[in-house]
C-alpha cells in the first residue's frame, strides 16, 4: 500500500508539472491579475501608472498600425491561446492545478526575496555600496493608496514584463542564436542572459527610468534570469505569478 501511495503521489506530481506548464493553464491563472490591472487602470484614470513594458508594446503596435488601449491585454490572451493551439492538447484545466500554481508562485517569490537578501549580504561583506532603504510612512492613508494604486501596478509588472521579456523576446532570442550556436541548451542559456540584461537595462531608460546603480542593476539581472528560467521550465503563468507576488512582498508598506 505505501508503494501504491508513493506511485500515485509521483504520478500526481508529474501530471501537475505538465498541466501547470500548459499555455491554457497560464492564461486562466493570470486572467484574474490581468482583469484587476486593467480595471484598476480604468478606475484610477489619470492617476494610474501604466507599466513601462505595456507602454512600449502599445507604441510598437501603434507603429504597426494597430491602436486601442486594450490591445495589449488582447495580445496576451491571443498569444497564449495560439500557443496552446499548437500543442494540440485538450482545452480543460483543473481548478486544483490553478490553486497549486498560486501556492507554487508564493514559494518561488519567497525564494527570490531570499536571493535579494543574500545578494545584499554578499555586497555588504565585500564593502560595496548599497542603495539606502526606502523610508515608509505607516498609516491608513498609505495602506489605502498601496491597495488602490501600487498593487495594481505590481499586477501589471508581473504580466506585461513577463509578456515582453519572456513570452515574446526570449523565443526571438533563441531563434536568433540558433543561427550562430548549434546546441539547443546554449541557445536557451544565451537567450536567458540576453533577455535578462535587457530586462535590467529597461528599468533605467526612458523618462521614468531610475538612476543607474550597480546594486539594483545586478539584482534585476539575477531576477530576470530567475523569471526566464521559470518561464522555460515552469511556463508563463508561474513566471508572471511569481513576478507579481515578489513585487507585492517587497513593496508592501511595513511600518
Amino acid at each position: 500500500m505505501p508503494n501504491d501511495e508513493s506511485s500515485a503521489l509521483a504520478r500526481g506530481t508529474r501530471e501537475y508539472w505538465r498541466q501547470s506548464r500548459r499555455p491554457l493553464s497560464s492564461l486562466l491563472f493570470v486572467l484574474p491579475l490581468l482583469a484587476v490591472y486593467e480595471a484598476g487602470v480604468l478606475w484610477l484614470g489619470p492617476d494610474a501608472a501604466r507599466n513601462g513594458a505595456e507602454v512600449w508594446l502599445q507604441q510598437l503596435l501603434g507603429l504597426l498600425g494597430f491602436g486601442g488601449c486594450l490591445l495589449v491585454p488582447f495580445l496576451t490572451i491571443f498569444l497564449l491561446l495560439a500557443w496552446h493551439h499548437t500543442t494540440h492538447e485538450n482545452w480543460r484545466v483543473s481548478g486544483i492545478v490553478l490553486y497549486t500554481m498560486a501556492a507554487e508562485s508564493v514559494l518561488l517569490a519567497m525564494i527570490l526575496v531570499g536571493i535579494a537578501q543574500l545578494q545584499a549580504g554578499i555586497m555588504s561583506l565585500c564593502g560595496l555600496p548599497q542603495p539606502p532603504a526606502a523610508q515608509c510612512v505607516w498609516g491608513a492613508e498609505r495602506v489605502v493608496r498601496w491597495f488602490t494604486t501600487e498593487l495594481v501596478r505590481f499586477f501589471g509588472a508581473g504580466i506585461y514584463e513577463e509578456l515582453l521579456f519572456r513570452l515574446i523576446l526570449l523565443p526571438i532570442a533563441i531563434v536568433g542564436l540558433s543561427f550562430v550556436v548549434p546546441a539547443r541548451k546554449f541557445q536557451v542559456f544565451g537567450a536567458v542572459v540576453l533577455t535578462s540584461l535587457a530586462f535590467s537595462t529597461a528599468h533605467y531608460i526612458g523618462p521614468r527610468g531610475e538612476p543607474l546603480v550597480a546594486y539594483t542593476f545586478i539584482f534585476r539581472f539575477l531576477a530576470g534570469a530567475f523569471f526566464a528560467t521559470l518561464f522555460v521550465y515552469r511556463g508563463f503563468g508561474i513566471a508572471a505569478g511569481t513576478h507579481a507576488l515578489y513585487d507585492i512582498f517587497v513593496g508592501f508598506p511595513l511600518p
